[in-house]
């Protein structure tokens, strides 16, 4: 009955104007964004940040939401018909959908994997629903040494699981806590790294942050990159796009598996919707009878990793509402929506605010439906977005993003530090480093450090205490193996690398 109650409560406040607007704008923005290529979800939720500060604290929820799930959706439409992902989760799409494409059966994949994004957002919802009150339930025990703990995994793990250099990863989020420390302290009120500036007194906006890293320092990596002139708008009709028996036949199952494997990946923290579909992917093409037809046009190929990464995007949802530990850079920007709103993530969230909550995830089944309607008969809208000329797009981009920064204090100085973090976002992909731990780091390092303090106040200054309270000493366990397994397998790929040419120069 409670859990029929809440729904109902989650349902009122989803269906309200106000939500159904921003529910709407959110997933049609995020498909928008999602279609061209060059600009990801990060990127498009960092430039509407500053939207949501002027918002009501559900509705910019929802609307943030929508842009995240609605550019996974999106994203396929580049992938499948230039070869380019919209969005990084759909870069597995390209594999086969591009070459059914090529096949002249584009409008079939793009039907498929809204089919397919449907069903894997909805499970997503369900595995959401379930467990958040349950894991928000245990939560409520954990003190500040468990956050801690929780919180050093969540980071240890974004850096060392989702990208290839463990130490590269590591290095971002501890320059991202660094520059959290900037500004006054929050116990002691000394100035911070202020180097006697006034204006970074109250610390550096995690919205210019994350608008010049993701959304000006993408735009100028990807403004030479970027070709539309390939897309043929004349090849995708509606009649196209009606799929065979034969591919009904074997896609069913694929979505079924790969709706698992993406909630599961989606709930960990330093995985998402990314690594969701390449496990989906590589779970298919393993149990396949035919794995030789995987990256010629199979439809199992299409289906699986936007089904898995649909179903990711709701199921990171769950440690970052229930524990307040984001486990990608776009969940530390929901985050931070919800601090700027004085709203602390954690289990007393669904407690303290259970319209938000509720309101939230009813939301998710309107988005869904929405994202559907939109994705059927506005396709060709979609496909004729990337025929403008990218050069058009950009210098319109970053207008809207100097205006954002500048309206959220209405100081000139956040559209300085959004160039410099522009420029920085720049220089960090040119020399392979990852973005969004610092993303991290930044969100987390002052919950981190806050909550370490306690933790060392309350077993006075024993840092012996935390590693023997059974939940912290075991999650800081984990984080130790994390380390040791990344340094393990940095040493053989580098030892692997290097075998090649030690037999090359005795060979020569």
């Amino acid at each position: 009955m409670d859990m029929l109650a809440n729904l109902a409560l989650g349902l009122e406040t989803a269906v309200s104007p106000v939500n159904l607007l921003y529910c709407f704008l959110g997933v049609f923005l995020g498909t928008f964004v999602g279609v061209i290529p060059g600009v990801g979800p990060l990127a498009a939720i960092s430039m509407l940040f500053p939207v949501t500060f002027h918002l009501d604290p559900t509705s910019a929820l929802i609307m943030l939401a929508g842009i995240w799930y609605g550019t996974t959706y999106g994203g396929s439409t580049a992938a499948i018909l230039l070869n380019i992902p919209g969005a990084t989760s759909a870069a597995v799409t390209c594999l086969d959908g591009y070459p059914m494409s090529r096949q002249g059966r584009a409008g079939v994949a793009l039907l498929m994997t809204t089919v397919a994004s449907f069903l894997g957002g909805s499970f997503g919802i369900i595995i959401l629903t379930m467990f958040s009150p349950i894991i928000a339930k245990y939560a409520l025990a954990f003190g500040p040494a468990e956050y801690f703990s929780l919180m050093v995994l969540g980071l240890v793990a974004a850096s060392t699981i989702s990208n290839a250099s463990a130490i590269k990863g590591l290095s971002m989020v501890v320059l991202g806590m660094l520059v959290a420390t900037t500004g006054m302290d929050s116990q002691s009120g000394v100035p911070r790294f202020t180097f006697g500036n006034l204006d970074l007194l109250d610390g550096l906006g995690i919205s210019a942050m994350a608008m010049g890293l993701f959304g000006i320092g993408e735009i100028i990596a990807s403004v030479r990159n970027v070709d539309t002139g390939s897309v043929d708008a004349k090849n995708v009709t509606f009649r196209s796009m009606i799929p065979t028996r034969d591919d009904w036949g074997r896609s069913w199952m694929p979505m079924f598996r790969s709706a698992w494997v993406g909630s599961f990946f989606g709930a960990l923290p330093g995985t998402g919707p990314s690594i969701a579909s390449v496990m989906a992917y590589a779970v298919e093409k393993r149990i396949s009878r035919t794995p030789e037809r995987f990256g010629e046009g199979a439809i199992e190929g299409v289906v699986a990793p936007e089904t898995a990464n649909n179903a990711a995007d709701q199921t990171a949802f769950i440690p970052t509402l229930t524990l307040g530990i984001p486990g990608s850079a776009t969940m530390a920007l929901m985050l931070g929506a919800l601090m700027v709103h004085g709203i602390n993530p954690g289990p007393n969230l669904i407690v303290q605010q259970p319209s938000l909550f509720w309101g939230l995830i009813m939301s998710f089944w309107i988005g869904n439906l929405l994202l559907v309607i939109l994705n059927l008969p506005l396709i060709g809208l979609w496909i004729r977005l990337l025929l403008i000329p990218y050069n058009w797009m950009y210098p319109a981009i970053i207008i809207f993003v100097c205006i954002g920064a500048y309206s959220v204090r209405y100081v000139a100085f956040d559209v300085v530090v959004v160039m410099a973090f522009g420029a920085l976002g720049y220089i960090l992909r040119v020399f392979a480093l990852p973005a969004a731990p610092l993303l991290l780091g930044f969100v987390l390092g002052p919950l981190v450090e806050q909550n370490f303090r306690r933790a060392m106040v309350l077993a006075r200054g024993d840092f012996t205490e935390i590693l023997a309270r059974p939940v912290s000493g075991v999650v800081l366990g984990l984080v130790a193996l994390m380390l040791v397994w990344s340094a393990v397998s940095a040493w053989r790929r580098r030892s692997a690398d290097l075998a090649p040419e030690e037999m090359n120069s005795r060979t020569g």
